[in-house]
């Protein structure tokens, strides 16, 4: 008998999905977006003049995550290359550039500028050019090419944290200096105030015109988790419940589709893995679960090596059955870690700006108590299981040695 291929087991399970699957993925881009309508149709007017052969103005569009900004953008984009080919009087690029990842004013232009080289070897290289040299390049090229550029910066407000806005004055003045093209920017941010950062003058000609997204309502979600699920879903595997809950759960975290959609995909998921005919509540909470858990262990992950130890001692306090522990004393079993490992430990003071960081992130809870004539101190508490915190603390390498160290519940350690 031959060996069964590792697979095989899996492919003979039941498949909930009938076709599209990347339909429930938040960046499809699908042929409609409910409840986005006058979004699209706002811009839609302002890039109309491209069309026409003259350069749309400038659009700042401002809303929380997953209120449809990135897709909406990408949609009239879409719409506006198709209608190049009948209606433009002079050619059309509609560049989409994330912000998070070319996040340096080389690599925006570096970028911008290769849409217009063809030859390889010509092409602007990842680094190495002054930036005037990679400027002109830019400028001569686009201004060769003899059309209308539509330039997107997707998270834009990443970008102005990371570089400053020197990068949007030279794309304006990029635009100012060509004869024969013309370049318009959309700027997406999540942050309303991102626009502080900027100087006055670039300020007022990137905000010519402004849109601002307001976040889904659980009945919009449940629309837009509705279409998608006749795209990717077999008949009755999806019950109008179970969108209903989604739509819910998401709505409360500020109308995020993205949330939503996430989290219908990975219930119809577990679902199938489980061999199960229909998704249930049950797919649904589990699914969420998983989604929360995987940011938090992201999270910790992701944490400095002095804020692991920090957050070790806190479980460890938890797991000694310790009811309270204040800054002081979190400092001191801090301390004792640090030594443990051969780490230099930092200021109380300068800990006491980790114990706030991770209140704002989740993982911990603090609270300020009185003790009267004695003053007011933190008391900080673990927000998590504290095993599950274990456990993705000692994945570091260099805290793996603690896995071993108790705490007493007089608070001090033993090993």
């Amino acid at each position: 008998m031959g060996q069964v291929n590792l697979f095989e087991k899996h492919m003979r399970k039941l498949s909930l999905f009938k076709g599209n699957r990347e339909a429930l993925y938040p960046d499809y881009l699908p042929d409609s977006l409910p409840h986005r309508e006058k979004e699209i149709d706002r811009l839609a007017e302002i890039l109309v003049t491209a069309l026409e052969g003259n350069k749309p103005s400038n659009v700042l569009i401002f809303g929380k995550t997953g209120t449809g900004k990135t897709a909406v953008v990408r949609y009239v984009g879409r719409e506006l290359k198709r209608a190049e080919k009948v209606y433009a009087k002079k050619k059309i690029e509609y560049i989409y550039l994330n912000c998070e990842t070319v996040d340096t004013p080389y690599s925006i232009l570096q970028n911008l500028g290769n849409y217009f080289i063809e030859d390889w070897d010509e092409k602007i290289p990842f680094t190495g050019w002054p930036m005037d040299k990679v400027f002109s390049t830019v400028k001569e090229r686009i201004d060769e090419w003899n059309g209308i550029v539509v330039l997107v910066l997707d998270e834009i407000d990443k970008l102005v944290a990371k570089s400053g806005d020197d990068i949007l004055y030279q794309l304006l003045l990029l635009d100012s200096e060509m004869k024969n093209s013309r370049l318009s920017v959309i700027g997406i941010s999540n942050e309303l105030k991102f626009t502080d950062l900027l100087d006055p003058r670039v300020k007022s000609r990137l905000g010519q015109e402004k849109l601002i997204f307001s976040p889904y309502n659980a009945f919009q979600l449940q629309d837009i988790l509705s279409e998608r699920v006749k795209i990717a879903v077999k008949d009755d595997a999806v019950s109008d419940e179970v969108i209903s809950i989604c739509a819910a759960i998401a709505a409360q975290e500020h109308g995020d589709a993205r949330r939503a959609i996430d989290l219908l995909r990975i219930s119809i998921e577990i679902a199938e893995r489980e061999g199960a005919e229909k998704v249930t509540d049950r797919h649904v909470y589990l699914a969420k679960n998983k989604i929360e858990m995987d940011c938090i262990t992201e999270a910790i992950k992701t944490l400095p090596l002095h804020s692991k130890i920090v957050l070790l001692g806190i479980a460890l306090n938890e797991e000694a059955g310790n009811n309270t522990l204040t800054t002081g004393e979190l400092y001191h079993i801090y301390s004792t870690l640090s030594k443990r490992i051969g780490a230099s430990p930092l200021t109380q003071r300068r800990v006491s700006d980790l114990i706030s960081d991770m209140d704002m992130l989740g993982l911990i809870s603090t609270k300020v108590k009185s003790f009267g004539r004695y003053g007011r101190t933190k008391i900080i508490e673990l927000a998590l299981p504290v095993q599950e915190v274990k456990k993705i603390i000692f994945e570091d390498e260099f805290l793996a040695e603690l896995n071993e160290v108790k705490l007493a519940s007089q608070k001090k350690l033993f090993f």
